[in-house]
């Protein structure tokens, strides 16, 4: 019983398509399905009750199913009965009214004269579809298609109303101002209040483009910085007092003098040897 009425909630919830059931108020066990005639089949537009009888055995036996509106139909005898596996052999405890109801749809659409309970129309389907069309259609006009549309069929099923979707509120976006140590430079960034995240509380680091990379000093670059640190000399003197002539040569203002004096002495030298002669 408690399997029965959670089955019946889902059908009536979220029911395959072209299938409804009903039940009565005073007897829950009094099931009836209604199949909708498949599209491009002979009971397009009818519409099939199919009941139900649920036995002490079930569900390790399969329910008494049949049709209570007529149809014409191979597997369908003639007080409605239904010639179908699934009912049979094939049953299995797991399988529902929702099986059963979806297996006789489509026995709807693929009929299998093989197995015949109505032998007028299992033998028509076989050696005239045309006139087996014909005749179906006619059954399903008479006795299946109703002037409005069954109740259970008006509107759609039940189903859960999905939680309403929260509202997105657009955010002003949120200027940022963001000191770089390295250059004192001001860098404003635009950005949305919800990506912006916190900050670690770590001292801040010199980014890549930031850090200054001093390279090791080469035995060249050695040599350069070492005269580099050397202390300029005092001031420069005179050009003779800081400039040290090779042997036998004179420079500057003595050097002149130097000369005239040497000249002078030859010159008294020559007067006295010719005054002797």
């Amino acid at each position: 019983m408690r399997r029965l009425m959670k089955e019946l909630t889902e059908l009536q919830t979220s029911p395959p398509e072209g299938i409804r059931v009903s039940t009565q108020e005073d007897n829950m066990l009094d099931v009836t399905g209604i199949i909708e005639g498949p599209e491009g089949t002979p009971y397009a537009g009818g519409y099939f009750n199919v009941k139900f009888k649920f036995t002490e055995e079930f569900p390790a036996a399969p329910p008494k199913c049949w049709f209570a509106t007529k149809i014409f139909h191979p597997n369908v005898g003639p007080t409605g009965e239904i010639c179908v596996n699934t009912l049979k052999k094939d049953w299995k405890s797991q399988y529902g009214i929702s099986h059963i109801l979806v297996t006789v749809k489509c026995l709807l659409i693929y009929p299998n004269p093989e197995s015949a309970l109505d032998e007028e129309a299992g033998k028509l389907l076989l050696e005239n579809y045309d006139d087996y069309c014909a005749r179906a259609k006619l059954i399903t006009s008479v006795h299946a298609t109703p002037r409005v549309r069954p109740a259970e069929f008006a509107t759609p099923p039940s189903t859960e109303s999905a939680p309403p979707e929260p509202k997105h509120t657009p955010t002003k976006p949120l200027v940022v101002a963001v000191a770089v140590p390295t250059t004192n430079t001001l860098f404003v960034a635009s950005a949305s209040a919800s990506s912006i995240k916190p900050l670690s509380s770590g001292p801040l680091q010199a980014s890549p483009s930031n850090t200054i990379i001093t390279p090791a000093p080469s035995a060249t670059n050695e040599k350069t910085a070492g005269k580099e640190r050397y202390s300029s000399p005092s001031p420069l003197g005179p050009a003779h007092s800081n400039v040290t002539a090779p042997v036998g040569i004179t420079t500057g203002t003595k050097a002149v003098k130097r000369t005239a004096a040497g000249g002078n002495a030859g010159a008294d030298k020559r007067k006295k040897a010719l005054k002797r002669l």
